[in-house]
């Protein structure tokens, strides 16, 4: 699933080539994928001639602030990602007018296209089609129940050392797991997670209320160094995820543990251990990263 640096190398690649377009057309070959209104002709209807202001992030959603009052919502989910470029349907599929990126075969999975006043186009790439689109009046999606009960954005600056340690304090489970709660922290899934508890040197299976002063400062450093990095590498694309343009995100080379099970750590050689906490894997070293 994207993470906070893949939506939001998302979200600045779209800045770049959506802004101030304006919708006209959309279709769609798996209409379950619009979850509001509950009828895609509704959609269909309501988001045309709608232009957009702004494209921004909140933990893993993109959000586009629409005129009228509107706000589009896209949640990639598992293996959802958002393409901007040109098509067209040759023998009922979408193919890239040119040659380039776009042709990657993880880029051809497209269930839903956005036409815009310019000619270029918006696709949503999803595999697996859990990816979910929803169109709100602004002022209800910012008062919505489900937008309010998310967590700070560790990459925002009023996400200080003091209210990490107040986020954590008197959690019973294990640190894993409540670093991916996002209620209390936005954006992090099962890479970054892995990946920040490696550079802290924390096993995944440790309990959150037994950690230390230094291990906590340690993993708050590395919860912020690992998403910097990620951002500003475009993010993670061993799997599905691509960026706006088709192109592949370059954190793949810094990865340290997640997805390395059986090879050697980068601190000390011992190979990486795969387990699972709340039924998802974890990927650690055993010899830095002791119980």
């Amino acid at each position: 699933m994207p993470e906070l640096p893949e939506v939001e190398t998302t979200v600045k690649g779209l800045k770049l080539k959506v802004l101030n377009r304006t919708f006209i057309n959309v279709w769609s070959d798996w209409e379950k994928t619009i979850k509001k209104p509950k009828s895609f002709l509704e959609f269909k209807k309501e988001i045309k001639n709608k232009k957009i202001n702004n494209v921004w992030r909140r933990a893993k959603n993109i959000i586009f602030d629409l005129s009228g009052g509107y706000s589009l919502l896209v949640h990639q989910k598992m293996t959802g990602h958002l393409l901007v470029g040109n098509w067209q349907k040759i023998n009922n599929n979408w193919q890239p007018k040119k040659e380039g990126p776009l042709n990657d075969p993880y880029n051809r999975f497209i269930h839903l296209m956005f036409f815009f006043d310019d000619g270029t186009m918006m696709a949503l790439s999803d595999v697996r089609k859990f990816a979910k689109v929803e169109l709100w009046k602004t002022e209800g999606l910012l008062n919505s129940e489900e937008f309010n009960k998310i967590g700070p954005e560790p990459l925002d600056k009023k996400f200080t050392f003091e209210k990490f340690k107040e986020i954590l304090k008197n959690k019973k489970g294990k640190i894993k797991q409540i670093l991916m709660d996002q209620s209390l922290i936005a954006g992090i899934g099962n890479i970054y997670a892995s990946e920040a508890l490696w550079y802290a040197k924390i096993h995944p299976e440790k309990l959150t209320f037994k950690l230390t002063e230094k291990e906590l400062k340690n993993l708050y450093q590395a919860i912020k160094k690992v998403l910097e990095l990620s951002v500003k590498l475009g993010g993670e694309s061993f799997s599905d995820y691509r960026k706006p343009d088709g192109t592949k995100g370059d954190f793949d080379t810094e990865r340290k543990a997640y997805n390395r099970e059986g090879q050697k750590c980068a601190r000390c050689g011992t190979k990486i251990k795969r387990i699972k906490v709340g039924q998802r894997s974890a990927f650690f070293c055993p010899k830095c990263q002791k119980l």
